[in-house]
């Protein structure tokens, strides 16, 4: 357990270790995976600088979304008859399933 240390304490201590920490501002985190993306809503996002190197400590709420292939995007906008984008979104909604995407568009 480390003893508690107010944060100007630890900033001080950290830039006689030759380290820099900075809180960004960040609405949105995106991680993006060959298959998926994993999405963090709210975060709260640090940056540590030390030894010419930057690390990033992300937390917040996660999310994984699966990546929606082209074809699957052209297929479901030609079988519902619907554009592009409606035909993502609603791919997207169905965790990428394309019968019940087709289904909701077309119903």
């Amino acid at each position: 357990m480390f003893p508690k240390v107010n944060p100007r304490q630890m900033k001080r201590m950290m830039r006689q270790l030759g380290m820099e920490m900075e809180e960004l501002n960040a609405k949105e985190v995106i991680i993006r995976l060959e298959d998926r993306e994993i999405v963090i809503s709210n975060p709260q996002v640090s940056v540590v600088r030390a030894m010419n190197q930057k690390t990033y400590q992300v937390v917040g709420e996660e999310k994984e979304v699966p990546l929606i292939p082209e074809e699957d995007v052209a297929l479901v906008a030609e079988q519902a008859g619907v554009s592009r984008e409606e035909a993502q979104k609603a791919l997207k909604d169905t965790g990428g399933d394309l019968a019940e995407a087709i289904m909701k568009l077309k119903g």
